[in-house]
């Protein structure tokens, strides 16, 4: 399933690699530039486009419509695997929504991506298309994975860490699931556990426009006040998360402007913005932590717990 991205980019010079546009080639004449991607899907492969944007735009609506065509196409008992081609500017995000609304026990989701366009000298996005192939036909594969750049990563861990190299995803401290070499799946981690997930079926009956839950991440920092929190929570915010120093810790102005927030209503969720570790909650903590969860992905999860 294509949603377009720079692995669907295109520009006017081959060599550039940052002047591109996103999302201007269709999924079907992606698979068709892949030679031997036939071959490693092992029968026949189903193209279908969901979304045509970069990535950076990607909202709820979009997240809506993949959630259920990935359902869809993952009870079918001819499907083996689904793989989607996404943009790399929010693909960690989407990676989250799809492995907290997805039963994906039986069968996996593969996101993939490219950080050079389709029109580059040496683009990525063949190769990295063709790894997510042989991830999804993988005997035993499961869960929500992304494969870039030759390796295997769990939804729950994977960023974005650099903005311009081809290796640019990585998974911190718990490292990759495995890598896909010559086209097979060596893992050096089990794939990741996956849970029924009684989430979709807050999305599922839903129109395509429904107003998703207005969730918004804040840092703190030095010098950090609590004016924007009292704003959003006039603009009827209904959850925040925090980027945390270290271990949780929170500006004193900031966090009285939370915690007035969370007295009338508003859910705040306490999460690091160190890249590694997570917070760790001791007893009489006013504001809850986010269970390991980075900012981004806390949002998501706080999102569909007011959802329900």
């Amino acid at each position: 399933m294509g949603t377009g991205g720079t692995i669907a980019g295109t520009s006017a010079r081959a060599g550039d690699n940052i002047g591109y546009t996103a999302a201007q080639v269709g999924v079907e004449q992606l698979l068709a530039a892949v030679p031997g991607l036939q071959q490693a899907a092992q029968g026949g492969l189903v193209a279908e486009q969901v979304a045509q944007i970069d990535s950076k735009d990607m909202d709820g609506q979009v997240w809506h419509a993949l959630a259920l065509r990935c359902a869809h196409h993952l009870e079918d008992p001819e499907v083996r695997g689904v793989v989607i081609t996404h943009g790399t500017d929010t693909l960690e995000e989407t990676a989250w929504f799809l492995h907290e609304v997805l039963d994906t026990r039986a069968k996996p989701v593969v996101l993939t991506c490219a950080m050079r366009p389709a029109t580059a000298l040496t683009p990525d996005g063949p190769q990295n298309l063709l790894d997510a192939v042989a991830v999804a036909v993988t005997p035993g594969a499961r869960g929500t994975l992304v494969v870039a750049a030759g390796e295997i990563h769990g939804a729950r861990q994977v960023q974005k860490v650099h903005p311009y190299r081809v290796h640019a995803f990585n998974s911190g401290e718990a490292g990759p699931l495995g890598w896909v070499e010559e086209g097979i799946a060596r893992l050096v981690q089990d794939w990741p556990p996956v849970l029924s997930k009684s989430a979709f079926n807050a999305i599922k009956n839903r129109a395509s426009s429904f107003a998703w839950p207005r969730v918004e991440v804040l840092v703190s920092h030095a010098g950090a006040s609590g004016a924007m929190v009292d704003a959003l929570v006039r603009d009827g915010v209904q959850g925040l998360v925090v980027a945390c120093t270290g271990n949780g810790t929170i500006h004193h102005a900031l966090e009285g402007a939370l915690l007035r927030a969370q007295d009338v209503g508003v859910r705040v969720v306490r999460s690091t913005r160190c890249p590694e570790g997570q917070v760790l909650p001791k007893p009489g903590d006013a504001l809850p932590d986010s269970r390991g969860l980075s900012p981004l992905k806390a949002r998501i999860s706080l999102m569909l717990e007011l959802l329900h």
